[in-house]
């Protein structure tokens, strides 16, 4: 009964859409995951516990924000990145220590996962470079937290403009080969990538070879297999 509605609640206000512009959270990422999101390709479903888990992380962040505030270190909190066309992105905050500005990006996780951490993660990196590169701000915090235990960890992250140029070219190439309907290569440790292993397009990915192929011939492929299951 209320489980069900509390479920289905989730499920629809996280429903599939197709993707038109990139996030900051895109650079760096696979390319042809990304390509499909652009296109909708059929995906698997995320459960609902997962999708509260995400909400559970949103709300320990808010709380760690509001920390911040109480110490008048915010200058500015869910800060979007000056519009352009390439990609667009929102950092959870600016602020001032030691008469210095930093961006400030949080990060929650299980303790399993928190306890291993030693250095940050190259997702995260990737990410926060691309704030500072558009603040254009010297350094940044990447700020990891415990949703289990409410441990906290950082890392002081210094802007890296050969790296943030990388980031920016690669998203370029890709809006290429979306424009031009070229699904990108596979990621060149597939599948032992990490990306792989929660990719909510493994089986749709597994039925393409390694390269570039043409969107308008795969996606027949991918409407074929739909039919044959019976989901169109």
């Amino acid at each position: 009964m209320l489980k069900e509605l509390i479920d289905q609640f989730y499920l629809d206000r996280h429903r599939d859409r197709e993707q038109h512009h990139f996030y900051i959270t895109d650079a760096g990422k696979c390319g042809r995951a990304t390509f499909f999101k652009f296109k909708n390709v059929p995906r698997e479903k995320m459960e609902a516990r997962i999708l509260r888990l995400f909400d559970h992380g949103d709300y320990i962040q808010m709380q760690i924000l509001n920390t911040l505030f109480s110490l008048g270190v915010v200058r500015a909190s869910e800060v979007n990145i000056p519009p352009q066309e390439l990609v667009s992105g929102r950092a959870d905050a600016i602020i001032t220590l030691n008469n210095e500005l930093y961006v400030v990006d949080f990060k929650s996780m299980n303790s399993m996962i928190f306890k291993k951490l030693e250095e940050p993660k190259e997702e995260n990196v990737n990410q926060i470079q691309l704030y500072l590169h558009y603040f254009k701000i010297p350094r940044g915090i990447l700020l990891y937290i415990s949703k289990d235990t409410s441990e906290l960890k950082e890392f002081v992250i210094k802007y890296d403009s050969a790296l943030a140029r990388v980031l920016l070219k690669s998203l370029e190439t890709l809006k290429t080969k979306i424009d031009k309907n070229v699904v990108p290569e596979r990621l060149a440790d597939y599948p032992d990538n990490w990306q792989c292993q929660y990719c909510q397009f493994r089986e749709i990915c597994g039925m393409a070879n390694g390269g570039d192929i043409k969107w308008e011939e795969f996606k027949k492929k991918i409407e074929s297999r739909e039919q044959t299951l019976g989901t169109v």
